[in-house]
């Protein structure tokens, strides 16, 4: 595998009870890209589960969404990774299920991961892979909706997601 990206993040909080939160997109996606390589394994170094294939780094932050930022500077520090090489994979509440959108440089757009890693690289010069899982009906608040699981279709549709067609 070869990717212009030193450091693959996906976003989503730690615990089995959010393993298929709609917040843990960027857990599911990563997962189920490497499992034909291998798996995460916990690095409490880098405050999250990393996996390592060939100069690329990927990681899941375990410290909650709202402070990823932490893990994800530790870890550029460490290997001298600039924000050109990262990509963020993170729910959008603004894209219809299964939509995807890639981006550089843009704001938060209000989702706190992104705004502290932005807060913590200094920078927003880093690429994000923004996943759709559409927006609440009726008046489900935000937060209760992205702590809500995908539905087995949906999940069977993020399985067959092709990251790869997105990291060169």
């Amino acid at each position: 595998m070869t990717s212009k990206y030193k450091l693959i993040v996906g976003l989503g909080n730690p615990g089995k009870e959010h393993s298929v939160n709609r917040h843990n997109i960027g857990f599911i996606i990563l997962d189920n890209f490497i499992k034909d390589f291998g798996s995460f394994e916990s690095s409490p170094k880098f405050h999250g589960e990393i996996f390592k294939k060939g100069d690329t780094q990927f990681l899941k932050p375990q410290t909650y969404m709202n402070l990823s930022g932490k893990p994800v500077s530790e870890i550029c520090s460490f290997y001298k990774i600039s924000p050109s090489e990262i990509i963020v994979i993170q729910d959008e509440l603004d894209l219809e299920f299964g939509k995807v959108k890639l981006s550089t440089g843009s704001g938060d757009a209000g989702h706190n991961g992104i705004k502290d890693i932005i807060s913590k690289l200094g920078t927003k010069d880093f690429t994000r892979l923004r996943f759709g899982v559409g927006r609440p009906e009726g008046y489900q608040p935000v937060e209760d909706y992205v702590l809500s699981d995908f539905s087995q279709s949906e999940l069977e549709a993020i399985y067959n997601f092709k990251l790869s067609d997105y990291l060169n």
